[in-house]
């Protein structure tokens, strides 16, 4: 295909920055990039129609860590590593409220809880609970970040779920107002952003980079990868791998008593409401080998775990129908911290959100965008 004068001029020619993914990283950095320098050409290129990965596909969780995660995460990190998470999540959460603001993204400070059906777990948690809370009152500006309170379980109605642990400071978010709000943002300061445009290769040109898209021949000064879930395709020996999460979400359900963010099952389980929809998301856990996958189909294993879940627990006495399935996918590693690096002279990568990216990905993104801007 022959191109036109005005793409060339316009939208391609002279990149300073080109980012693959344009999801919560790459619009992110793309921003901050523009808010230090205004005159950097920044253009994103996204294989997909709106998003590929987990940005416009996760559940709207604005959490930080489950009690359940904390515990499990101290058995293979020293404390210090995984306190350090929790606060980046933390602060994370606090720039994406001030960068969009939280009418924009639909913030909705809920709260959050974590639900228990057997006695092991939840004493394993109980255990640490007072030194969770001291770790977490500097972070969180909390005293009681997490407190036990079983009495509430009656009131959402629930079956089987025999403790709940709160959590202060979990919130919702509308994902799709959050996406429109960064993209928004983004074509406010000038960001090009390509979508339907793949990714197939690249090149060091000694001063740039020359990418190969499905598009076009591009040439830019650098190249940042943006594209968590599936750096493993197109970057080699990253602790990267993709982790497909599925969802279902209910009809609208009359007098709806579930109201905030659920964790069960060591996080493994998640479900909050939609306004009055339920929405459920996990069970990862029963068949790992075959969701360490970049294919967005939903299955039939791990859908029916969930029904089952919806049913027996959730919502037991309760008429709904299922409305809409899907999967998105997340970037895991050995480690949980992210990854933001210098590759190569002119290759970046920021990736590795580990389930985690609403709470991370502003705050990666501006990192990813510093280590640009310092390298040149």
């Amino acid at each position: 295909m022959n191109h036109s004068f005005w793409e060339q001029d316009t939208f391609t020619n002279s990149i300073d920055v080109a980012i693959i993914g344009g999801g919560i990283v790459g619009l992110s950095a793309a921003i901050h990039l523009k808010m230090q320098k205004p005159e950097l050409r920044i253009v994103i290129l996204e294989q997909g129609v709106l998003l590929s990965g987990a940005s416009m596909r996760n559940a709207g969780f604005a959490c930080f860590g489950s009690p359940t995660e904390l515990t499990t995460d101290l058995e293979t990190h020293s404390a210090a590593e995984v306190f350090k998470l929790v606060e980046q999540r933390w602060n994370g959460l606090k720039q994406l409220r001030t960068l969009l603001g939280d009418s924009a993204i639909g913030y909705d400070a809920t709260g959050g809880y974590e639900v228990f059906d057997d006695e092991q777990t939840f004493e394993s948690c109980t255990r640490n609970l007072k030194e969770f809370n001291r770790h977490l009152q500097p972070i969180t500006g909390m005293k009681e970040t997490y407190k036990i309170n079983d009495t509430k379980i009656k009131s959402f109605g629930f079956n089987g779920f025999k403790h709940l642990i709160e959590i202060s400071g979990e919130a919702q978010i509308n994902t799709g107002k959050m996406m429109q709000a960064l993209m928004k943002k983004a074509a406010n300061l000038g960001v090009i952003a390509l979508n339907g445009v793949k990714f197939i290769s690249y090149a060091d040109t000694g001063n740039g980079v020359e990418l190969q898209t499905s598009w076009k021949t591009l040439d830019a000064k650098r190249l940042l990868f943006a594209t968590n879930g599936y750096t493993s395709s197109l970057l080699e020996n990253l602790d990267v791998k993709p982790a497909r999460a599925q969802v279902l979400i209910t009809s609208p359900i009359k007098e709806l008593k579930i109201k905030g963010n659920f964790h069960f099952d060591r996080g493994y389980y998640y479900f909050r409401n939609v306004g009055n929809r339920l929405l459920l998301g996990g069970a990862r856990n029963l068949d790992f080998e075959k969701e360490t996958t970049t294919e967005t189909e939903v299955t039939q294993k791990i859908q029916t775990a969930l029904e089952k879940i919806l049913a027996v627990h959730i919502l037991p006495t309760v008429e709904y129908t299922i409305e809409n399935r899907w999967s998105g996918v997340m970037g895991i590693g050995q480690t949980k911290s992210p990854m933001v690096e210098r590759l190569f002279p002119h290759i970046f990568c920021a990736v590795r959100m580990g389930g985690m990216g609403v709470a991370l990905g502003i705050g990666i993104g501006k990192d990813a965008a510093e280590l640009v801007l310092n390298s040149q």
